[in-house]
């Protein structure tokens, strides 16, 4: 059985550490743990694992976070994968920093990536993993907030955020969507 996680996030080094490339980070930690490398495809960075009997394969869309719908719906129709079988790792600032919430589909909330991704689809029928970055930001500088790299005290936590986040994806891909949020939604 296939399935694909998609980290969401900027490509360039100016991005690396920022709120809104915590997807990013997220697969390149699964990618880590599984000892494989991305390689530099259409539309994405893409690797793939083989882990318990299933096929799961890991992107970072190259079309920077507003265009992430077309790299999306390229990669299910190129690898011929069913919308439930793929999970989205983003960025949220409704959620406290380190938090998790896991659903089976819903409204982007003004996520520009997840926004793209439902018009590519044509819908919010996707699994998404919605990582709690804050929102210690003032009216209006939420596109400022969400660009701007984690503080000293949050880049200590990462590590175990990202654990945490890791674990969740490949998760959904061996349990399911129930099972996965009954298990790390907080």
């Amino acid at each position: 059985m296939k399935f694909l996680i998609v980290g969401l996030g900027n490509i360039g080094p100016e991005y690396l550490f920022t709120r809104h490339n915590i997807g990013f980070m997220a697969v390149d930690k699964i990618a880590n743990n599984f000892e494989t490398k991305f390689s530099m495809e259409r539309l994405a960075y893409h690797t793939e694992i083989k882990y318990k009997g299933k096929q799961i394969h890991l992107i970072k869309p190259t079309t920077y976070m507003n265009l992430s719908g077309k790299a999306v719906n390229y990669w299910l129709k190129e690898l011929k994968i069913e919308k439930e079988n793929m999970i989205v790792i983003s960025d949220e600032i409704a959620l406290p920093f380190a938090k998790l919430r896991i659903k089976p589909k819903g409204s982007h909330a003004g996520h520009n990536g997840l926004r793209n991704i439902d018009e590519a689809l044509g819908g919010n029928e996707f699994a998404r993993l919605r990582c709690g970055v804050g929102d210690d930001f003032s009216k209006g500088r939420q596109a400022e907030y969400v660009l701007s790299e984690f503080n000293a005290k949050e880049m200590e936590e990462i590590p175990e955020f990202l654990d945490k986040i890791a674990e969740a994806a490949v998760n959904f891909c061996l349990e399911g969507i129930s099972q996965t949020m009954n298990k790390y939604n907080q």
